[in-house]
């Protein structure tokens, strides 16, 4: 009985343990399903989700570093580099949009001005 009892607690602390650390990693929070308030978006970037979600969340998860068709864009502008190897910069981001790269097809036709700058605005944010 007392051996059960040991590996019973092991378990219950193990199973503690990887609690904790799901909840330390944000393993429990998945952002695409939150609101725009929830996120914290103020217009132009609510607008911007919108926008990916019509056209970019068929290829690109938003929040996953993981790639679906294309690249994951999570902490996009945090990092020093796009996969492409160009800078990870408004100029380099809004051009890969407009002109495709790779297999990314270009989006320039199917986006004006404003709403490219509320895509973009939306990208800062992941």
């Amino acid at each position: 009985m007392k051996k059960g009892r040991i590996s019973c607690k092991r378990a219950a602390l193990l199973l503690l343990a990887a609690s904790l650390l799901a909840f330390a990693t944000g393993c429990g929070r998945d952002p695409s399903k939150e609101t725009d308030a929830q996120l914290g978006l103020n217009a132009q970037q609510s607008a911007g989700r919108q926008i990916f979600q019509e056209r970019c969340a068929a290829c690109h998860y938003a929040y996953s570093s993981s790639g679906l068709k294309g690249p994951g864009l999570k902490k996009l502008f945090r990092k020093k580099f796009l996969p492409s190897g160009l800078p990870a910069n408004d100029r380099f981001v809004e051009q890969t949009v407009v002109s495709g790269r790779g297999m990314m097809p270009a989006q320039g036709d199917a986006l004006s001005q404003q709403r490219l700058d509320d895509l973009m605005s939306y990208l800062h944010t992941l």
